[in-house]
């Protein structure tokens, strides 16, 4: 079959059309009729892409962005999201308000969802494919790297990473802010 005729079959090809169709009502589903649902302070952009869930219970802070292909879902009856100011979301972020139950006995999809809040505080930054899971709060300023899987709650200025995400340094003191952040600090101050 030649080029032409191949181009020639997929235009008329109506499955063609009807996936567009299906495409279009995911957006309007996933983004759109969810974006109204927000409650979102000044300057908050997010990419045209984000996939929000149950948005009447996310809220987002001033000046936070929201990167490509992330997905922020808060939970079907309970489980909230918060954003603080100044938050930054690298493309691919997942943020989950619920969990489903893993009983054994009845399929995983059958269980009821477990619902818990996540709280991500003011100028946090949560890198590349970042995951998020129900129930964690990460302090202000903290730092969590590509790829990471949060399970636990992040203290304040920590930097964080790894399946599952651990402390793995401090956001250093401004400069001349007195002392320096960078110096070791005493086990007891580490989170386990």
């Amino acid at each position: 079959m030649s080029r032409a005729a191949a181009l020639l079959r997929s235009l008329l090809d109506i499955g063609t059309y009807l996936q567009g169709v299906r495409l279009a009502h995911f957006a309007s589903y996933s983004h759109v009729r969810q974006v109204r649902l927000l409650e979102r302070g000044e300057n908050v952009s997010f990419a045209p892409n984000v996939s929000f869930r149950n948005a009447q219970r996310i809220r987002i802070g001033d000046g936070s962005h929201i990167g490509e292909f992330s997905i922020v879902w808060a939970g079907n009856s309970t489980g909230c999201i918060t954003l603080g100011r100044k938050a930054l979301l690298a493309p691919n972020v997942t943020l989950t308000a619920s969990d489903y139950g893993i009983d054994r006995g009845t399929p995983i999809m059958d269980q009821a969802k477990v619902e818990r809040d996540i709280v991500i505080g003011d100028d946090v930054w949560l890198g590349a494919n970042a995951v998020v899971t129900a129930g964690v709060t990460i302090g202000d300023g903290a730092i969590v790297g590509a790829g990471a899987v949060v399970t636990r709650d992040v203290p304040p200025f920590a930097i964080v990473g790894g399946v599952p995400a651990k402390v793995i340094g401090w956001r250093p003191e401004p400069p001349g802010a007195g002392a320096d952040a960078t110096e070791p600090r005493e086990a007891s101050e580490v989170p386990a």
